[in-house]
């Protein structure tokens, strides 16, 4: 199965000059936690809820006149729509990423969710996917016994 089969088209963007404030409304109405930024088309970036609350609110800037492009992480990682779903779902969790934005000669196309790859997958590999993206990057974390 291929990417193309599986991604939403046209997913919801923002533009380079929109604000954090917008971003979160947004995110609020997608029911999501990260957003592509697009200019004229091209993907240029991508800002996470953890983007808004790290590099802008707790950095004390001011949501509403902050744009997305001064705290957006540039050059996201991506697949392309002829690619297989199984390759993308091993980058899903390499990258530890819930969305995947697709692209085509440097245009978004579409974006891929984790909820979509696991249609697509059996049964089985559900649980490990959702499993490897969610563990932190260093492996499973070790809890201290009181």
């Amino acid at each position: 199965m291929k990417v193309r089969d599986l991604m939403t088209s046209e997913p919801a963007t923002l533009s380079v000059d929109d604000t954090c404030a917008q971003a979160a409304t947004k995110m609020r109405e997608e029911d999501c936690g990260s957003i592509p930024i697009t200019k004229e088309g091209r993907l240029v970036g991508i800002v996470t809820d953890r983007d808004i609350t790290i590099r802008a609110v707790a950095a004390g800037k001011d949501p509403k006149t902050t744009k997305v492009s001064e705290i957006m992480s540039a050059d996201p990682v991506t697949v392309g729509p002829d690619e297989d779903v199984d390759g993308a779902s091993d980058i899903m969790a390499e990258r530890q990423v819930r969305r995947l934005p697709v692209v085509e000669d440097g245009r978004l196309v579409g974006i891929l969710v984790t909820a979509q790859v696991a249609r697509g997958e059996k049964p089985k590999d559900i649980g490990e996917t959702i499993k490897e993206i969610s563990e932190p990057a260093s492996g499973r974390a070790s809890h201290a016994r009181g």
